[in-house]
């Protein structure tokens, strides 16, 4: 069945489903492809474990989790209905909602809607110990990944470098990866620094900062000044998040969402947003970034128009 067919799908159960109790749709979606990252970030992980909520409340729907390059690909996946569910950065989403062809958007993504703002995207720069990285200015001349093409992490990488008044030129090498390969290249001394934009102790940091000794490298907040985005600001790294960091580390962090697009049915889009506030401690147990997660009012930021399903649950919240 083509997946645009979903917002179509449910309708006749959507008074149900805009009730009080979250009950199993009587004519459910039958496919949903949830968009992620890569395998060792952290939306992968989440994705599985959404699918896992909604594969229990919605036993008539086939979930699927793919991964990835991330913000930018998932956002377009949605806007051409190759996909029901995304996770995004929410810098991503902007640029996408505006049309800016320089990250990868040729026009607006006019399709694009949000259900949630979740949890905050660190930028966490990690270099090697023996690289004698100390600062952003020591990244001059230097091997770095700085993530897979167009992705959020590698969209965060031009804002920051910009900001530190370097170029992608002042370095010795560039390495467009994800993360999990950045990983393999500084464990075998092919780069000497990996930026990656992700939930606080991502997977791939704790197996690097496992195997070497590494150098989180701080982002002042001057830095995250000159950026010039309202949706960048200060944060720390705290101490031990990863083996040998004995000290808080500034940096910069924005925001991650779960996205969608306006074929998905309000009746859905009620339900799932709803069901993932009522069951964040299933996404606490696939990473610890999910306890970052609240029903708040934060969550119902409007980067992209809200989903009306959704809308109409934060109504219910009292966070509108």
């Amino acid at each position: 069945m083509d997946r645009r067919q979903f917002g179509r799908l449910g309708l006749g159960t959507a008074a149900a489903a805009l009730g009080g109790a979250v009950p199993v749709l009587a004519q459910a979606p039958r496919f949903v492809t949830i968009l992620t990252g890569g395998t060792s970030g952290v939306y992968y992980p989440l994705g599985v474990a959404l699918s896992q909520i909604y594969g229990k409340a919605m036993p008539q729907t086939k979930f699927s989790v793919q991964a990835t390059k991330a913000s930018a690909e998932n956002l377009n996946l949605l806007q051409a209905g190759r996909g029901e569910l995304a996770f995004t950065q929410t810098d991503t989403l902007v640029q996408a909602v505006r049309g800016d062809a320089e990250v990868g958007f040729a026009k607006p993504l006019d399709k694009l809607r949000s259900l949630a703002v979740i949890y905050p995207n660190y930028i966490q720069i990690v270099a090697s110990k023996a690289s004698g990285i100390r600062s952003l200015a020591d990244l001059k001349g230097k091997r770095v990944s700085v993530g897979a093409p167009k992705s959020g992490t590698e969209l965060n990488a031009r804002a920051v470098v910009k900001a530190a008044g370097l170029t992608y030129g002042d370095f010795a090498k560039v390495e467009y990866l994800p993360f999990a390969e950045s990983v393999d290249l500084m464990k075998n001394q092919q780069l000497d620094a990996t930026l990656q934009s992700a939930g606080l102790g991502v997977a791939s940091l704790r197996d690097l900062a496992s195997a070497i000794d590494i150098t989180v490298v701080p982002v002042s907040a001057e830095t995250v000044a000159r950026i010039g985005e309202a949706v960048y600001r200060s944060a720390m790294i705290p101490a031990n998040t990863y083996k040998g960091q004995d000290a808080d580390v500034p940096t910069v962090v924005t925001g991650n969402a779960l996205a969608t697009h306006d074929g998905l049915s309000d009746a859905a889009a009620y339900q799932m947003t709803k069901l993932m506030f009522e069951n964040l401690d299933v996404m606490q147990s696939a990473h610890a970034a999910a306890r970052q997660i609240a029903l708040s009012k934060d969550a119902a930021t409007e980067f992209a128009p809200l989903h009306p399903g959704a809308k109409r649950f934060y109504q219910e919240k009292g966070l509108l």
